[in-house]
């Protein structure tokens, strides 16, 4: 195997996994009484540093070639993406996991690739394939399956949890279907620092309009040292290893190997939390996974071509 084939494999599951950890730092600095709306700027301080770091990198010169000035229109899309993609998702996402388990949070937000598929029908008339309904039946079925069985042992604040995780999915597929032209224009790296900068502001402001500026100071040292590890190895580093793999082996191979996160995150869900492992889980995952395989398989619509 070819060492730049298995380093980008290898850096793939490795983000994945990281990623998919999120849900784990969230929940156990749950247990110690602090807020989504700490928790999350807690989260987006850390990072803010690295990202600013990510921006100043990529707007450098490369071989001589000036990267693209921005235009107003460019930080328009910019901010707007950074307050659906990042601030909106993440804000929705931690709120949720108040309610609901590492795994089914997980399913839910890999219900992504279909709700870009909803979005492209509803703004741009982009047919969908009974190909890519059918993968998108068998991916729904099977976190309707988990979230029944939760809301038998929980009750109905798992409705109101995999309402707003839901919502987190919802806005991250406004990011992923409208940046395109500004990928094309200011390159990944640039416009990932760039919005999620603005995320780390506006979850920010946030929280010094919603809490006294200071309560920040009043958490826990366990809660800092968990929102340390959520800010640079579960947000900036799988980013960066996200990045780097598809450059090796392309953003079709990388989110293929993304698929491993539902499962890594129902194991530290056992391991780290205690969360049941049960045969409804197990089923949901496969699922999900099953769908997302189905619609990435399928063949393209005559109106996709360009």
């Amino acid at each position: 195997m070819d060492t730049g084939f298995a380093t980008g494999l290898a850096l793939a599951v490795t983000g994945a996994i990281a990623f998919s950890g999120k849900a784990i730092i969230v929940k156990l600095a749950f247990r110690y009484g602090v807020d989504a709306v700490t928790l999350i700027m807690l989260r987006m301080l850390f990072a803010l540093p690295f990202f600013l770091g990510l921006v100043w990198w990529s707007a450098r010169a490369d071989n001589g070639v000036q990267v693209p000035r921005l235009t107003r229109k460019d930080w328009m899309g910019i901010v707007g993406l950074g307050f659906t993609g990042y601030y909106l998702a993440s804000f929705f996402d931690f709120a949720g996991l108040a309610y609901i388990s590492a795994s089914l949070e997980r399913l839910i937000l890999y219900l992504n690739p279909t709700l870009v598929l909803l979005l492209g029908l509803m703004f741009y008339g982009r047919r969908i394939s009974r190909h890519q309904a059918l993968g998108m039946a068998i991916s729904y079925c099977g976190v309707l399956l988990v979230f029944s069985h939760e809301v038998r042992l929980a009750g109905v604040n798992v409705a109101l949890g995999t309402g707003l995780v839901f919502l987190s999915a919802v806005s991250y597929a406004f990011y992923l279907t409208y940046s395109g032209e500004l990928v094309k224009r200011l390159g990944s790296l640039r416009l990932v620092g760039l919005a999620t900068s603005v995320a780390c502001f506006l979850c920010i402001a946030q929280y010094l309009v919603l809490r006294p500026w200071d309560a920040a100071l009043l958490v826990v040292p366990q809660v800092l040292w968990l929102s340390v590890v959520n800010a640079l190895l579960c947000t900036v580093v799988p980013v960066l290893m996200v990045m780097m793999a598809i450059e090796r082996i392309g953003s079709g191979l990388a989110a293929q190997v993304g698929m491993v996160g539902p499962m890594s995150t129902i194991l530290m869900g056992v391991v780290v939390l205690g969360e049941p492992f049960t045969g409804f889980v197990v089923a949901g995952t496969l699922f999900v996974l099953a769908g997302i395989y189905v619609c990435s398989k399928a063949p393209p619509m005559a109106s996709d071509v360009v």
